[in-house]
Order: C-alpha cells, then sequence, then structure tokens
C-alpha cells in the first residue's frame, strides 16, 4: 500500500487506480472480473461507497469514488 498518499476527506470524490503486481492481464478472465465486480458492488450496496465513474483495464481499475459513511 502506497505511504505516500493518503485520503483526507472521505467524503470529496476522490481518483484511485488499484493496479495488479507487475501488470498482469488477470481482469481478462470471466472468473476475476466477476470477483472484483461483485465487490465492488458489495461495497456500494453493504459499505456506503458511492462511485462516480470507474473504467476496468486488463491489469487494473481507475475510480472515481467517496463515502459519506465510512473512511476510504
Amino acid at each position: 500500500m502506497s505511504q505516500r498518499y493518503k485520503v483526507i476527506d472521505s467524503t470529496v470524490p476522490t481518483f484511485v487506480t488499484i493496479t495488479i503486481i507487475d501488470w498482469v492481464d488477470l481482469f481478462i478472465r470471466p472468473t476475476y472480473f466477476k470477483i472484483l465486480d461483485d465487490s465492488l458492488n458489495y461495497c456500494i450496496v453493504n459499505k456506503g461507497l458511492t462511485v462516480h465513474a470507474y473504467v476496468y483495464m486488463s491489469s487494473h481499475i481507475h475510480l472515481i469514488i467517496s463515502s459519506q459513511e465510512n473512511e476510504l
């Protein structure tokens, strides 16, 4: 986890990138893509995550997210 960048205010939309180690193209496999998608949807429904925009790539995901209920 990065020690350099921190989310100061979780209520403000924040740009986040999550990458796979060594940029392996993991999300081209339907099983792993579904796990990622299900996990993101779980956080939206159960954890109060607000997703303003997202892009799934083959080895990473870009998100613009915020949360009124929990810290990011």
